[in-house]
């Protein structure tokens, strides 16, 4: 490790402790990150991104200590948010482990306890952020309705303005969302992370699972193991087992998975554009 001036500075500001030494770290494609060795011998991970939106990354800090809350009580790990401010931030490093068994069992039965651990209304106080894109949380009165006008419709529209769907792929889904009521069960609403494919899953030192990066809110508890099935969480299946064994999941909640992959799907057509939007109209063609 070395010692960036700036990033230094910056996270010396914020912190109020001084930084010895700090090195970038690989991965991620929205922000810079930087470990930071702090004179108090915590070691962090800065984030950064120059000219992002005012609240990007405190949106970010709430949703981690949002998530973190049922962590005491048996919920999924998360990190400590050491700061944050429109220009950073700082949370407490999770040093990478390996993938296993064990570490899968328990992390299905940790987010059966943070989705447990519910919310006020399906949606938020505060619109958020997917990836880049703001994610609006205005909340409504069912899971049908939040899904349809605050998740599928919105990224739908985009996709469309940025070319990233045709017509036909475009009419499919919209025909998936006038069933909606019939098709999601009647659940309260969950603790969610909101973005939890595999990238935001960290395999720690320690044996344990720890969410970063999320885009928390209220919502059907389906849609985060819909997010693990779509990009390929490390045993998936146990994780799975272990928690209906805890929090037993609605009958056909597997054939539910790829309708809750539709706004995930519409999401990475708006970021990426490619084949997502098609995939997304795939999906949507199962319910139709």
């Amino acid at each position: 490790m070395t010692r960036q001036p700036l990033v230094a500075r910056r996270a010396e500001e914020l912190l109020g402790t001084s930084v010895i030494a700090t090195a970038p770290v690989a991965g991620g494609d929205i922000a810079t990150s930087t470990r930071l060795r702090l004179s108090d011998g915590t070691t962090a991970l800065m984030k950064t991104l120059p000219h992002a939106p005012e609240d990007f990354f405190t949106d970010e800090a709430e949703g981690l200590r949002w998530l973190g809350e049922p962590a005491a009580d048996g919920g999924a790990q998360v990190p400590e948010v050491l700061g944050a401010d429109h220009e950073c931030l700082i949370i407490r490093w999770i040093e990478p482990g390996k993938q296993s068994v064990d570490a899968a069992t328990a992390f299905g039965r940790e987010l059966a306890a943070t989705h447990a651990a519910g919310a006020d209304q399906f949606g938020l106080d505060r619109d958020g952020y997917i990836g880049k894109l703001p994610l609006p949380n205005r909340p409504t009165e069912t899971w049908a309705e939040f899904y349809a006008v605050r998740r599928v419709l919105p990224y739908l529209k985009l996709a469309r303005d940025r070319g990233a769907v045709d017509d036909r792929d475009a009419a499919t889904i919209e025909a998936v969302v006038a069933r909606l009521p019939d098709l999601v069960p009647d659940e309260p609403p969950a603790r969610l992370h909101g973005d939890l494919w595999n990238g935001n899953v960290l395999w720690g030192l320690d044996g344990r699972v720890w969410l970063i990066d999320p885009a928390a809110y209220g919502g059907h508890r389906e849609v985060d193991l819909a997010m693990l099935a779509l990009f390929g969480l490390p045993h998936l299946p146990r994780a799975l087992d272990a928690y209906d064994e805890v929090a037993p999941l609605a009958d056909g909640w597997q054939d539910r998975a790829a309708l809750h992959q539709i706004f995930p799907l519409l999401v990475h057509a708006c970021h990426f554009g490619g084949g997502y939007a098609a995939r997304a109209a795939q999906a949507a063609a199962t319910y139709v």
